[in-house]
């Protein structure tokens, strides 16, 4: 069985630990997949441990540690910067967003998994496959699944 190689954006991390309780259902319904071989840079990284550092939330840094301990790591580059720049540029992605897209394409990620927006830029480029939890979620809700 060859899994997928998924990207996984911080706010996946950040929704399993403390979204609202279908959120953080569908964050962890992600990360309990067992056809799925997580990735992770250190933009993810630098996105879930500082805060709940600082604010000494050891439990939190512990749950984000636990997860990116088993995502294989993808070195964050020139190159990765580089191709953010390309893809900032070409689709109006934010920057952030752009590098998370960047590192999962250096990653060689079947596909990014955010819950971001599906009509933000990053969500709408086609260079790179990005599931839209929010999306998947909100379609449910349209298609009578509450």
């Amino acid at each position: 069985m060859t899994r997928r190689r998924t990207y996984l954006d911080a706010n996946v991390l950040i929704a399993a630990w403390n979204g609202d309780d279908e959120s953080r259902a569908w964050a962890r319904a992600v990360l309990d997949d067992p056809e799925r071989h997580f990735l992770t840079s250190d933009f993810v990284r630098l996105e879930v441990l500082p805060k709940p550092g600082y604010c000494r939330r050891p439990v939190e840094v512990a749950f984000m540690q636990a997860i990116l301990s088993i995502a294989e790591d993808v070195p964050v580059t020139g190159a990765v910067a580089q191709h953010a720049l390309v893809l900032a540029a070409r689709h109006d992605i934010a920057p952030l967003d752009a590098l998370h897209l960047a590192a999962a394409a250096a990653g060689a990620a079947d596909e990014v998994v955010t819950f971001e927006r599906p009509e933000k830029p990053m969500c709408r480029q086609t260079e790179i496959s990005v599931i839209s939890l929010r999306a998947i979620r909100d379609e449910a809700h349209v298609g009578g699944a509450d």
